[in-house]
């Protein structure tokens, strides 16, 4: 059996980032185990238990638990938090590199946490302005400077949370080929509606109840514009950012609080479930191959 050379590099890499972080809204790493055999080496990860799936798992059309505004709001500030921590909050900078709603996931009450940190990458050497890497990530989330020269940044992360709000917004995926051809990459959807506030309201997401949430909508996608300048050094930092959303959270807070979809998800998945979850993060649609 050929070994995986990939997929040890980042369950290593796995091991390496969450051994040194502590945040909330980061999943915790319980323990690990590494054993050579016949099979070759066998790789095992243990986190916290995250009953409540992932954020693309109640975005998707197919979703019985479909998101109240409120619970999004709380979501983007929760993640917000997150790569906060990761880029600012420690003694050297953390770049998370594949971030997306499918790697955020939710505990039992509703809180939501970063995972999955195989690609992750160390921030730039003191002095240097980018880290130079191969191109990974997936497709439609990953900031079009890092596509083009392989240059990695903070603010690479920062497209990719712009991306993710306007995830939120609309309920759709940034690349979808199901839909129709002028619907199918998120960014290029949703440009002509953003700057009519009648026109906006036809991107929100249709499962979203009542109007009340209009402005609090309008004013994460600005936050969501800024994000996605295509210079980087015109994107804020996360922690700016965080501020931001903290100030529409607040805003939104006084109509009332967020409140969980009614329905829970059931909890235990099968044996065949949880081999299927395990190799989806392999199956995703890269962009390109190493590290």
């Amino acid at each position: 059996m050929a070994f995986d050379y990939r997929g040890h590099k980042e369950w290593v890499t796995e091991v390496n980032v969450l051994g040194v972080v502590e945040h909330p809204n980061l999943v915790k790493l319980i323990g690990y185990c590494a054993e050579d055999d016949e099979r070759g080496i066998q790789r095992l990860l243990i986190y916290e238990y995250m009953p409540n799936g992932s954020v693309e798992d109640h975005l998707s059309t197919k979703s019985d638990t479909p998101l109240s505004w409120d619970m999004r709001l709380k979501i983007a500030q929760d993640a917000a938090r997150g790569l906060a921590y990761l880029h600012e909050e420690m003694d050297f900078q953390i770049i998370f590199r594949d971030f997306k709603s499918s790697n955020i996931l939710l505990d039992e009450q509703w809180n939501a946490k970063l995972s999955d940190f195989g690609l992750a990458r160390l921030g730039p050497a003191e002095g240097l302005s980018h880290v130079s890497t191969a191109v990974v990530g997936t497709m439609g989330y990953a900031a079009p400077e890092y596509v083009q020269t392989g240059r990695l940044t903070c603010k690479s992360d920062v497209w990719s949370y712009g991306v993710f709000l306007f995830e939120l917004i609309t309920g759709r995926r940034p690349l979808d080929r199901n839909r129709p051809r002028r619907e199918q990459k998120l960014l290029e959807w949703i440009r002509p509606y953003l700057s009519d506030n009648k026109k906006f309201q036809q991107i929100l997401d249709p499962r979203l109840e009542g109007k009340h949430f209009l402005k609090s909508a309008h004013k994460l996608s600005h936050v969501a514009n800024r994000c996605l300048a295509r210079h980087r050094k015109a994107r804020p930092n996360m922690s700016e950012v965080l501020e931001m959303v903290n100030q529409i959270v607040e805003a939104s807070s006084r109509v009332g609080n967020p409140q969980p979809p009614l329905k829970r998800r059931e909890p235990t998945p099968t044996t065949g479930e949880t081999k299927a979850q395990g190799k989806r993060r392999f199956m995703n649609k890269k962009i390109g191959d190493g590290g």
